[in-house]
């Protein structure tokens, strides 16, 4: 075990998931079964900039051994949520709404990969010739 980097990965942790948790207070959806707006948003949101500062962290940014596991794996790992994607999907589906289900997760699991995909793209379009693997 690395304790500096498992303090890392809590520090980052605790802040994306309190910005995940005021994210929820502040836009909380009606009662449930209501479509999970607000995760969706905030997934996406996660994935997009995942994409950019893992491009940044290893594309343009000099080697750091902190970088990565603070804000990948703590902050943006925080800040998303796997496990209340799953609980709102079996919700929706426990109440009959089978196609909103289905509707959710391939709008999280083909949007996660877009915006993923369009954020590493960005940074790498943004870079430009300040790419560490372009040297």
């Amino acid at each position: 075990m690395r304790p500096r980097i498992l303090l890392a990965v809590a520090l980052g942790g605790g802040l994306g998931a309190s910005a995940r948790y005021e994210l929820g207070l502040a836009f909380a959806a009606p009662t449930p079964p209501a479509f999970p707006t607000v995760t969706l948003a905030i997934n996406l949101a996660g994935s997009l900039l995942l994409g950019l500062v893992l491009s940044l962290i290893l594309d343009v940014w000099p080697p750091t051994r902190y970088a990565r596991p603070f804000a990948a794996i703590g902050v943006l790992g925080g800040f998303t949520t796997f496990s209340t994607f799953v609980v709102e999907t079996d919700r929706l589906a426990a109440a009959g709404e089978i196609l909103p289900a289905l509707a959710y997760v391939a709008a999280s699991l083909l949007g996660g990969l877009a915006c993923c995909a369009i954020g590493a793209g960005a940074m790498s379009a943004w870079a430009g010739g300040r790419s560490r693997r372009r040297r």
